[in-house]
């Protein structure tokens, strides 16, 4: 069960409702669950129909996703489902908010994935005062942490995630972990409006110091959290420290969060592959 210590909600990064089945009977709990297109792509029957070499039309795509999305929504009926836009660098803002307002229908408990670009930082402006509750992902630099708290500043406490990539970063020999350290240490600024969520959690040090560093939200895929659960659910003490190796720090900068987002350069390489990486995991199962 859930450790009475434990501040930080726990999130399952996957597209297969079976995984939330397998956590759920493993930890006791689970606090909500992350979705993107390459996590969907991954799912086993989707893998299979691809495998037997039958891809889906664009509508019955979008029926499967939400198809999985229900069910998830069902098994974490107090939790967060996010659910991602498609959005390649071409993608309009218009357009993205568009499928926003779909997706966020069909459940009721869902955060609607926008990358943190120039478009989907505009869409996001747009969904939050339609009432629909964001995550914006891709986030690389502390820099589009600022814009997204500047673009979302008419949203409640909840209403807000931003997902900080980690593992990606470590892959350029960044500390991805200093990054959310330094997203926190900024927002301590704000009004809270704005939830941390760190994503693309590579190992259970990732996984136990972002609970150590005090993340409002940790995505975690399966293999890690049950690394988790075979530790008894460990939280951190003082004594844990996170062991960065060869990884370059990144230096914390002092921002104005108040100031327009458009002011703030949100340009990062990363962003960019990422969006293209799942742009190309949704359209190879579109026939």
């Amino acid at each position: 069960m859930r450790p009475q210590n434990l501040k930080s909600r726990i999130f399952l990064d996957g597209g297969d409702p079976n995984e939330t089945k397998e956590i759920i009977n493993l930890l006791g709990f689970i606090d909500g669950q992350t979705t993107n297109p390459s996590l969907i792509s991954k799912n086993p029957v989707a893998r299979k129909r691809i495998e037997q070499g039958d891809k889906f039309t664009r509508e019955e795509i979008l029926y499967f996703y939400r198809s999985v999305v229900q069910e998830i929504s069902s098994l974490i009926p107090q939790g967060s489902i996010s659910v991602e836009v498609y959005a390649d660098s071409s993608t309009p803002a218009e357009e993205m908010l568009r499928q926003g307002k779909e997706m966020f229908s069909w459940i009721p408990n869902a955060h609607i994935k926008f990358p943190t670009t120039h478009e989907g930082l505009k869409a996001a402006e747009q969904a939050i005062k339609s009432g629909v509750r964001v995550n914006m992902t891709l986030c690389f630099t502390q820099e589009q942490a600022a814009a997204v708290y500047s673009a979302t500043k008419s949203a409640g406490k909840g209403d807000v995630f931003v997902s900080p990539f980690v593992g990606r970063l470590d892959d350029k020999k960044e500390n991805g972990m200093d990054l959310i350290s330094n997203i926190l240490k900024m927002y301590q600024k704000g009004d809270g409006h704005v939830e941390l969520l760190t994503a693309s959690v590579r190992n259970i040090d990732h996984h136990l110091y972002a609970l150590k560093l005090g993340s409002d939200i940790i995505t975690s895929p399966l293999k890690i959290l049950k690394e988790w659960g075979e530790r008894g659910l460990l939280t951190p003490g003082n004594d844990y420290s996170y062991n960065p190796k060869i990884l370059k720090a990144i230096a914390y900068k002092n921002m104005d969060i108040t100031k327009s987002w458009q002011g703030f350069d949100i340009r990062h390489e990363l962003t960019e592959k990422g969006q293209e990486r799942f742009a190309a995991d949704w359209n190879a199962l579109i026939k």
